[in-house]
């Protein structure tokens, strides 16, 4: 990596909420999409039902939109519904592939898509390893640890398709933002922590573009602007404030275009698209009924942080499930322990509190009882999943004066590092800017701030004698090298005996869900026979089959580098009829 390159520092890995979602606000399913029209619940596709008892009352069934209400028709060749991180590249290859594109999003501009982009085999990527042989990622190797985060429950041959095709897309990419120099792509690299402990095998896949000095004080210029305006460049036209009802099939169950609605004046329009339609909608976070049917756990962790979520409902997922596809079997998300609440509120039911970006240092953590509970060092989704078999699903943070030596040593890796990479590439956020969080949550109150720990463990509204004698216990564990109740490296095992201490009340801030319609390799829904729905492609959080449960977070970038790496892939494969 050039110092060009490595001294430009990056997004934020958290900066947005998602793949935006399109259609009306799904919680009342049984409205149909909230159209007003009556549907009937009997009528939904029994291969929905996958994982589910009878017919899920989030589902319903494609709302009836009479003909007399549809008061415009478009003919395009190519529909992408949802322009962001799977539409956008979705849109540019089927237009270079020769198609008359256009693309479908129910918010008012382009949005920026994800950022981290996770690609195995990119040319930013081999030139990094061309210093550092030892990060080299062996393919099946890395596919083998996707599945068996996922414990199975995924399509093998979806990840391998991700790993073989993810570099040329981040390639194409990296071309189309670095075309006329306002912006440039850099590689990250979760690279520092191999042979020393939990954490050692982080996958160094992790790609970000950033503005350069031509563009940095143009607000109006972003990522998604860029690849938007290259897009036109090849011809694709975009429709905002223009959101999903449902698609349509022919006879065969070819779906042939979709019924959408104008946001503003409520018109119905179809949308006919010859050579097929693109879905990109994002996953249903936003659909409360949806979560608490498919992956309650993750609800019962959450809490809500102002400004730093999306709003998908699910519309893709349920239009693609009407058309005859079959839903993955278990609610999958993508989570991460960057939320807490107040000293008098626990994780779930609704609580909402802050962004707490230290949240994943591994300094000590006790639950609501004062005990500390596991491994601190374990992924981000794993310390949430122990938390969960706590009491009120929530726990504290602990640390003390020395945390930015102590979080150098921790060595982390992917999007929580606070210090560069060991290959020169930046952090998400720096050491430096935690002070200045600290302060700002120590005034709303979030984080407590005392001299001993007794005060601490009063000021964060958890049993003193407990947390004292777990706090002495963890420095006695810190002294001695090794860690006899929770086997937490000796590396990341420090001592917190410098006041003044810190704590907070620490849950799941959650990034997006994960499970989806399940497809094939050409991106077309299957149904329970395996039979592909023709004429309908997904991509990102609406299509499943990659992800199951939780999401594997040592993989810098993964989701987005699927989605992108999809997005593609179905973009060819309609303009073209290949699949």
């Amino acid at each position: 990596m050039s110092n060009e390159r490595s001294g430009l520092s990056r997004r934020s890995f958290l900066k947005g909420a998602g793949i935006t979602a399109l259609g009306a606000a799904a919680a009342g399913a049984l409205a149909g999409c909230g159209n007003g029209y009556a549907v009937d619940a009997a009528a939904a596709p029994a291969n929905a039902r996958v994982g589910e008892t009878g017919t899920p009352t989030w589902l319903g069934s494609a709302p009836e939109v009479p003909e007399a209400d549809i008061a415009e028709t478009l003919d395009v060749e190519v529909l992408v519904v949802g322009c962001r991180t799977g539409g956008l590249p979705a849109i540019i290859s089927a237009a270079e592939n020769g198609a008359r594109v256009l693309g479908i999003d129910r918010v008012s501009k382009v949005a920026n898509p994800r950022e981290d982009i996770g690609a195995i085999d990119s040319a930013l990527q081999k030139a990094s390893f061309a210093e550092y042989p030892q990060f080299e990622i062996d393919k099946m190797e890395a596919v083998e640890d996707i599945v068996r985060y996922a414990n199975g429950f995924i399509n093998y041959d979806l990840v391998k398709l991700w790993a073989n095709e993810s570099g040329p897309m981040l390639d194409w990419i990296t071309g189309i933002v670095e075309r006329d120099g306002r912006m440039v792509m850099n590689f990250e690299g979760s690279i520092g922590t191999t042979g020393q402990g939990a954490r050692d095998k982080a996958w160094a896949t992790g790609h970000s573009p950033e503005k350069t000095a031509l563009s940095k004080d143009d607000k109006s210029f972003s990522f998604g602007v860029s690849l938007m305006e290259y897009a036109q460049e090849k011809g694709a036209e975009f429709r905002w404030n223009t959101e999903l009802v449902k698609c349509e099939q022919d006879g065969s169950g070819r779906v042939t275009g979709v019924i959408a609605r104008d946001v503003n004046d409520r018109h119905y329009l179809r949308i006919n698209a010859s050579k097929g339609v693109i879905l990109s909608t994002g996953g249903y976070g936003n659909n409360l009924e949806m979560m608490e049917a498919r992956q309650p756990w993750n609800q019962a962790l959450r809490i809500a942080a102002p400004g730093k979520g999306g709003n998908p409902t699910g519309d893709g997922i349920k239009a693609a499930l009407w058309a005859g596809g079959q839903m993955d079997p278990l609610g999958a998300a993508c989570t991460f322990n960057r939320a807490c609440c107040k000293p008098d509120q626990t994780a779930g039911n609704g609580t909402v509190g802050e962004w707490f970006w230290f949240g994943e240092q591994p300094f000590m953590k006790v639950n609501l009882n004062g005990n500390r509970f596991c491994n601190e060092s374990g992924p981000y989704d794993y310390m949430l999943h122990s938390a969960y078999m706590q009491p009120h699903h929530t726990y504290c943070d602990i640390w003390d004066a020395n945390y930015a030596e102590q979080v150098r040593q921790m060595n982390e890796v992917g999007c929580c590092r606070l210090y560069p990479f060991d290959n020169g590439a930046p952090s998400n956020r720096t050491i430096e800017s935690m002070a200045s969080e600290f302060e700002k949550l120590i005034e709303a109150g979030y984080i407590q701030q005392a001299d001993t720990m007794e005060e601490l463990a009063e000021k964060l509204n958890i049993p003193v004698e407990n947390t004292v004698k777990s706090w002495q216990r963890y420095n006695h564990f810190a002294e001695q090298g090794r860690d006899e109740d929770y086997n937490k490296e000796a590396y990341r095992l420090m001592k917190l005996d410098t006041p003044p201490f810190y704590g907070v009340r620490t849950g799941a801030w959650f990034l997006a869900t994960l499970d989806g319609v399940m497809i094939d390799t050409d991106m077309h829904p299957v149904r329970e026979d395996g039979t592909p729905v023709e004429g309908l492609y997904l991509t990102g959080d609406c299509s499943g089959g990659f992800f199951s449960v939780s999401y594997p977070n040592l993989f810098t970038g993964l989701a987005c580098g699927r989605t992108m790496t999809f997005g593609r892939r179905a973009g060819m494969l309609a303009a073209t009829g290949q699949a």
